[in-house]
């Protein structure tokens, strides 16, 4: 058995450090290019179309409203990673490895737009009528490779097994160390909470995220550029130390070990590539159930989850490890606990180490309620409904088992299913570009020069009123 996980462990490591992270890198730089550097040429428009509408009604067709399936999603990659797994990379990367985890970010941007964009355009209704599409659907649909599609759908669905378990023992450990919970109780309440969720289906999940996501991203980073406002004499050389160190090695310091320019890519890109998930095709299955009138509107909202994910809550947990002291302070091989230690530097270790314990225990929950939806609609797209409730169910015993650290064995697999899960979805993505190419077309040319003529012409005319005028047209 030892033999069999080492052999695991090693095939993931394997594909996760070269052949995958190239294929994303080149892809998303692939998609970048066919959809025109759009992430970038648009982002005012994309901020005006996605935080500027937050709480604007919508009539159109979907089963969800669109900050809903964005927070839904976002559920899905804001937590763990974002906090504790920052500083792994730093402290296995150096600081340069916020600068390749930033570079990833800005490229997939790119890639989860066009995922996001392919699963609004070939959605369809479900025997409840619900909205729902993902990569199993466009890859089916616009390629007519059923088996892709159905190897998609079957890898990500027992995925999603490991998955649950990994997240939900992270939990039951950190609060037994906190707060000296069993873990038994932490796994039972769990469970009671997440079916209270799941049971809703789509719509009590997007009710659920579209209030809790927010409150806890904001009040996270409220806290993080507390900190960072504290030591801000420090900014500059920290910025320093990550520009310089994407490029160049730095020596050994304090509990640091030291790192290459190999390590810094490689644990940066890591890193970009966990945090937001693009390319996964996770985000396109909650997008899918999203209200709207164009299948690119809805996919800015993938472009504006990667900012957030990791060019906003990513670089607030590197920046406060960093400007505070704590990664040359903690070895490797306590790194998970950094941010601990970091913010332990204003608020002390125990308000400290309960912020975050606190924090992500309702990440986790939210994680968690999405991830089993998704694994649902992979049974349902494979089987039928009675199929997604019976993964329902394996899902929410697979959260308990994990907090007790039951079926260890089952977790080497994440790495490696997750893999699969990856090139099923990214390079039917990369066949598909015209497509993406040709959506995003048309949204610009049909969608927002219309709206900018129209608002143009508008302004031009009130010009040419006079003070009158302007008050009886406000009327």
């Amino acid at each position: 058995m030892d033999v069999f996980e080492t052999l695991v462990a090693d095939i993931s490591d394997f594909l996760w450090t070269y052949p995958l992270a190239i294929i994303l890198i080149l892809g998303g730089i692939f998609l970048t290019i066919r959809i025109k550097f759009f992430q970038f040429r648009f982002f005012g428009h994309v901020l005006h179309q996605t935080v500027g509408q937050i709480f604007k009604k919508t009539e159109k067709t979907g089963t969800i409203t669109p900050f809903q399936a964005f927070t839904s999603a976002l559920a899905s990659t804001a937590g763990a990673t974002n906090i504790v797994g920052v500083p792994v990379a730093i402290s296995l990367g150096g600081p340069g490895a916020l600068f390749w985890m930033w570079m990833v970010a800005l490229i997939g941007m790119a890639t989860k737009y066009s995922e996001i964009s392919l699963g609004l355009k070939y959605r369809e209704k479900n025997e409840k009528n619900e909205w729902v599409g993902g990569p199993q659907y466009y890859i089916r649909k616009a390629l007519g490779w059923k088996w892709v599609a159905s190897a998609f759908a079957f890898f990500l669905m027992i995925e999603l097994i490991p998955s649950t378990m990994v997240q939900s023992n992270s939990i039951a450990t950190q609060t037994e160390g906190a707060f000296g919970w069993p873990v038994e109780i932490t796994g039972l309440v769990m469970c009671a909470v997440i079916a209270v969720v799941v049971f809703g289906g789509i719509k009590r999940i997007g009710k659920v995220t579209d209030k809790m996501v927010p409150a806890m991203v904001l009040t996270y980073v409220g806290v993080c550029l507390y900190i960072i406002f504290v030591n801000i004499d420090q900014i500059p050389s920290v910025f320093g130390l990550i520009f310089t160190h994407a490029f160049t090695p730095i020596s050994a310091a304090g509990g640091f070990a030291g790192a290459g320019i190999a390590q810094a890519l490689r644990w940066g890109i890591a890193r970009g590539l966990y945090s937001n998930e693009a390319g996964l095709g996770t985000a396109p299955i909650a997008h899918s159930a999203a209200k709207t009138d164009h299948p690119s509107r809805q996919a800015l909202w993938g472009i504006f989850s990667v900012f957030v994910d990791t060019i906003v809550i990513c670089s607030m947990s590197g920046l406060v490890v960093l400007v505070t002291g704590a990664w040359t302070e903690v070895g490797t091989a306590d790194a998970s606990n950094m941010i601990n230690v970091a913010i332990a530097t204003e608020f002390g270790d125990i308000l400290g180490g309960a912020f975050i314990t606190v924090f992500l225990i309702f990440f986790v929950i939210t994680t968690l309620g999405v991830l089993i939806f998704y694994g649902e609609k992979q049974a349902e797209f494979l089987f039928n409904l009675k199929a997604a409730r019976f993964m329902r169910v394996v899902y929410i015993l697979a959260v308990f088992f994990g907090a007790v650290g039951g079926l260890q064995f089952v977790w080497q697999f994440l790495d490696l299913l997750l893999a699969f899960v990856l090139l099923a979805n990214i390079i039917p993505l990369l066949f598909l570009h015209k497509e993406i190419a040709a959506l995003t077309d048309d949204y610009v040319n049909r969608v927002y020069k219309k709206k900018t003529k129209k608002r143009t012409v508008t302004l031009f005319v009130e010009d040419e009123m006079d003070d009158d005028e302007k008050r009886r047209a406000a009327r």
